[in-house]
Formats: structure tokens, sequence, C-alpha cells
């Protein structure tokens, strides 16, 4: 595997795009590592390559997905650790669909969070949007720190998902307890509403007959077979 990814480097900008598609699918050694050694060579390009890495990797992510979907938790566990699974899942089972953000960070690699989202039938678009949020961090804050220390920023980009993960938990956190309590909100405002519909009846209801016309001393009579001449 690394002699395959040593081949990679040496097509740059391409090898780059390869690993990061074939990454976010099955292959086990994460991107980073090429992106990390390509913007050694040349900081100034630094950006690019994670323009390049993150690109490739939302590509690849629906790839990764279908084949989750298509093949199931049988090839999931032939194909990757079972300890990234059983933590993978552990992480959907605590924080739902915002563990895709979250995986993003962890040393779980990515694809075993795609796989298993279409093996439990997770919406793609969702995977989608949560992988553009968290790959796109990792992307460019290791480009952005070749960008600005140049070569110096080796030393830096090893402990990046720590550091990342430690700021991106709290954010991740204060965005899942607003949304918990927009949702309580709503299903507040939507109680008393769903009650006044039950209770009020309706004259399509045959359980509810419906009310009698009232007649008035002023209405017209009407025509019972009685014919009226001047």
């Amino acid at each position: 595997m690394e002699e395959l990814v040593s081949f990679l480097e040496k097509f740059g900008a391409w090898g780059l795009f390869i690993h990061s598609f074939i990454d976010a699918i099955i292959f086990p050694i994460p991107a980073f590592f090429t992106q990390v050694s390509l913007s050694m060579v040349n900081p100034q390009s630094a950006l690019w390559l994670a323009t390049v890495g993150f690109i490739a990797c939302l590509l690849g992510t629906p790839f990764g997905y279908w084949i989750g979907k298509s093949l199931g938790h049988a090839l999931l566990y032939k194909l990757l650790k079972k300890e990234w699974i059983d933590s993978a899942t552990a992480l959907f089972q605590k924080n739902g669909e915002t563990a895709i953000l979250f995986g993003a960070f962890t040393p779980i690699p990515f694809k075993v969070f795609t796989i298993l989202s279409g093996c439990l039938d997770f919406p793609l678009w969702r995977l989608i949007v949560y992988a553009a949020l968290g790959r796109s961090v990792k992307f460019y804050v290791v480009g952005l720190l070749f960008y600005v220390y140049g070569r110096a920023a080796e030393n830096m980009v090893h402990n990046v998902s720590m550091y990342v993960f430690a700021g991106a938990v709290p954010l991740a956190a204060i965005y899942l307890l607003i949304r918990r309590a927009i949702r309580n909100k709503r299903a507040a405002a939507a109680k008393p509403d769903a009650e006044a519909g039950e209770a009020a009846p309706t004259n399509g209801d045959p359980a509810v007959p419906a009310a009698k016309p009232k007649i008035s001393a002023f209405d017209p009579p009407k025509d019972r077979g009685h014919t009226f001449t001047d």
C-alpha cells in the first residue's frame, strides 16, 4: 500500500485526486499523507492541493455509500477492521447523523462512515452535506498551515485532527442543542392545533349528526304540490 501511495505522489495533484477519491470508498491509507507530502514539496500550492483532495473526496463519497447500501454489513466486516466499524456504529447510535461530522476528525477512516451510512439507509444528500463540512475543514486546515508556515508546518499537521476535533466538538454540541430546542418548540406549537382539530365536529363525520337547518317564519313556503293562482 505504501508503494502505491509513493507511486501516486509522482503524479502530483492528479495523484492526490485519485488517492482522495478511493480513500472515500475503500482505500485503507488516508489521503492526508499524500496531501502532506505534496504540500512539503511546494507549500505555495498547498491550498490548491487541499481543493483537489476535497473535491475528490466528495465525488468518491456516493460510491462508498452505494457499496454499503448494495452489499450491506457482510462486506463491511470483510473489508474494514471490526474496531473501526464498532466505533463508528457507536458514534451513530449516540450522535445520529452528526456522527458523520465527528467522523471527519476522528482517527476512524472516513470510508467507514460512507459505507456504514449506506448500510443504515442514511439519506445520501445528508451524508454529502456533512462530509462537505467535515472534510473541507480537515483538508483546508492542512493546506492553510503549509501555505502560511511552509515546510515548518510538517510538525504541526500531525496533530491537526486533534486540534480541529477539540474545536469542532463544542460547535457541534451547540448545533445539536439549538436543533433540539427548535424541534421541541415546533412540536409544542403543533400539539394544540392537532388537539383542536380532533375536538372540532365535522359534518362529514358519520358519528357526528349534521345540524338541522332552522326554519324562519319569514322563509317562503316550499312547494308541496299546491298550485297558487292569482
